[in-house]
């Protein structure tokens, strides 16, 4: 499977940015539905209708989720949404597990669903469950699975975040070498995705990524002795939503950028666990967080909702919060999974001989 072939579809829904309804059959009607299926590939096909899904989650009762972080893109405002609304706990397992680890921890701690990177997603594509949700269609095909193993729930920008109190707006990352600068990457590249895709954005050379532009640029700034952590800084290099975050906070201390000539961009990928030990609640977990109740609470975490594009049309964006994203220059550029595996062998070859 070529995974990404129609960037330019997928892109459109990063820069331009429900449940159905209850059902009115009649007791005679409902005898005659078909029995629920919790492990169907869809809400149709499993539960026939929306109440019928919610009916099979509140009989379960609980999901299992995994590596997400309440102050993250505002999963933790979406959480208790879903517990409020539908009045099924949720348990929150190891809310700071990176990908790998969702998957590696997956036996032992049975999350019912996950929030993975792409390469992750394609590489544990045999161990999730297919399941188109209700919004399907408005997803563009190279952010999920044609058999609905995996599909973006949110994505975003890499970005620039400073401090205007202590330097200048920086208008790319070769700005980052004059001597103002004190400048930190979120986390190791080497360990972390953030990190490591902030060293890809300063890597951007004509749409392209040149691991040797990226690491040569925090090399230097290394043997400058401005390569500090991200207290020290008064520049952080993180995804657009994080910096976001922070200036909403702190709007006078702190103001993000996303450089013209390094669009860099992402998405996150849902998938349901093909072991999951509550299968219709998460079900109904994918079918919220992608509903536009969903995709708007996401984008008020100043994530960039998956279905955004489709929403905007349809008049269901939320576009005052979308007016508060940092502007994009341009549609952003999406790495292959090719291009990432082959920047990360060479940053393990040479960032520690380079950068330390």
């Amino acid at each position: 499977m070529t995974v990404r072939t129609c960037a330019a579809a997928a892109a459109a829904i990063l820069a331009s940015a429900g449940c159905g309804a209850s059902s009115t059959e009649q007791p005679s009607a409902q005898k005659s539905l078909p029995p629920i299926n919790v492990q169907a590939g869809s809400m149709k096909a499993g539960f026939t209708t929306m109440d019928r899904l919610v009916e099979a989650a509140k009989h379960e009762g609980q999901l299992n989720v995994i590596g997400l972080p309440r102050d993250w893109v505002n999963y933790g405002e979406v959480i208790d949404t879903f517990t409020d609304k539908y009045g099924i706990k949720v348990n929150e397992l190891e809310p700071g597990a990176s990908s790998k680890r969702e998957l590696d921890a997956a036996a032992q701690l049975k999350p019912d669903v996950f929030d993975l990177t792409m390469d992750m997603a394609v590489a544990g594509a045999d161990r999730f469950a297919p399941y188109k949700v209700q919004g399907w269609q408005d997803l563009p095909d190279d952010v999920k699975d044609p058999a609905g193993a995996w599909y973006a729930g949110y994505g975003g920008y890499m970005s620039i975040g400073y401090d205007p109190r202590a330097v200048k707006p920086p208008a790319s990352f070769a700005d980052l070498l004059k001597p103002e600068y004190r400048v930190a990457l979120d986390g190791d590249p080497l360990r972390s995705e953030g990190a490591f895709d902030g060293v890809m954005a300063a890597s951007m050379q004509a749409g392209m990524p040149r691991p040797e532009q990226g690491l040569a640029l925090f090399a230097k700034l290394k043997q400058a002795g401005r390569l500090t952590d991200p207290a020290k800084a008064n520049v952080v290099v993180a995804w657009d939503h994080l910096n976001a975050a922070r200036s909403a906070a702190h709007p006078d201390a702190w103001k993000v950028t996303i450089p013209r000539d390094a669009p860099l961009g992402d998405y996150h990928m849902l998938a349901i666990n093909k072991a999951a030990p509550h299968p219709a609640a998460a079900r109904l977990w994918e079918e919220f967080v992608l509903s536009d109740e969903g995709q708007n609470l996401l984008q008020k975490g100043f994530a960039r909702p998956a279905r955004g594009e489709a929403m905007l049309m349809k008049g269901t964006l939320d576009t005052e919060q979308n007016a508060k994203l940092p502007k994009a220059p341009s549609r952003p550029v999406l790495m292959t999974i090719p291009q990432a595996d082959a920047a990360k062998e060479y940053l393990k070859r040479e960032w520690t001989k380079s950068v330390g």
